[in-house]
């Protein structure tokens, strides 16, 4: 579909393109799921060449990044549906042609209808494409940072009840489970985040360059986008700094689990040397021969019976005193 962002008074109105015809003063158009008719009515009224969703998927920064008949092409990879136990990335072109935005998309990333809503409530008389872009990117930094913001704090209570240990109610191998799916779950989050932020830094460097070569944007809009571009990077070290706390945790996981089994083959091995003198003594008394002096006496089986607890309970005893159990 094609949505039209028009200038009414001091809001941006948006409209459903229907007949092939695209206001003169629209001042970004929106592709959702852009059909072959929608390209050839963008493509003809903007002369440009719109990026199939297979060129947009490319990931070489030529195919991505790059100027074409006056229009500057920019492509690159945001997470959606980061609310659930399964995001994904979609990638995204923006086009910058006679001051006027487009974007290509087929899915729906909460930044854009942010800034649909923020826009459609107010915005400056004088905005243009590039002007529409520099508020996409700001909400799409924004949301990521709330997004690591929200997986660090998970993180931290992951490694809480890691390290914290647990309630005597709790199973270990489910505990363990359930911290191993979680960890996995916010690391592919993160990682998805980093690809995502780095994508996001590449765009914004490319509009920085462009922006120095032709002197398109004011000053203020060129600071902005300066900031943002900081703001990228720190937060692509503080998606690292995640991973890598992830990899840590993982780890940390798969060790408990080393230990919590060697603990139960420990069991074993002490019940195992346990039980042997008491099996070795009733294997002796459980032999068939005619002559052995202790069947007759009167005291024999209690006496056997004694001598295998005995020796049943001494290895354990010896054991707890060399701090093996």
């Amino acid at each position: 579909m094609l949505f039209a962002y028009t200038l009414k008074g001091t809001a941006l109105e948006r409209t459903v393109i229907e007949n092939g015809a695209i206001p003169d003063n629209a001042v970004w158009v929106d592709m959702v799921t852009p059909s072959g008719d929608d390209e050839k009515i963008v493509e003809k009224r903007f002369n440009i060449g719109v990026p199939t969703r297979e060129e947009m998927a490319e990931i070489e920064p030529s195919s991505r990044l790059y100027a074409e008949n006056g229009a500057r092409f920019m492509t690159a990879s945001l997470i959606y549906d980061a609310d659930t136990d399964h995001p994904k990335l979609t990638v995204v072109t923006f086009i910058l042609a006679n001051a006027k935005l487009i974007t290509v998309r087929y899915d729906e990333p909460r930044p854009f209808a942010r800034v649909a809503t923020k826009l459609g409530r107010q915005c400056p008389t004088s905005i243009t494409g590039e002007a529409v872009l520099i508020e996409l990117l700001d909400a799409i930094i924004d949301r990521a940072a709330d997004i690591l913001e929200r997986v660090g704090a998970e993180v931290d209570a992951v490694s809480r009840k890691i390290f914290e240990g647990r309630a005597a109610k709790d199973s270990p191998s489910q505990r363990y489970q359930v911290s191993l799916r979680t960890v996995g779950r916010k690391a592919d989050l993160t990682s998805k985040m980093r690809e995502s932020l780095g994508s996001i830094g590449r765009l914004i460097l490319f509009f920085i360059n462009d922006a120095q070569q032709n002197a398109k944007l004011p000053k203020e809009q060129y600071s902005q986008i300066r900031g943002m571009s900081r703001d990228v990077t720190s937060l692509t070290d503080y998606a690292a700094f995640l991973i890598n706390k992830l990899q840590f945790l993982l780890d940390a996981v798969v060790g408990m689990v080393s230990l919590e089994q060697n603990n139960i083959i420990k069991i074993f091995s002490v019940m195992a040397v346990a039980l042997m003198p008491p099996t070795l003594i009733a294997s002796i008394y459980g032999m068939n021969f005619k002559h052995m002096p202790e069947l007759d006496w009167t005291f024999g089986y209690p006496l056997a019976v004694f001598v295998m607890i005995a020796a049943a309970v001494a290895p354990f005893f010896y054991f707890k005193w060399k701090k093996w159990l």
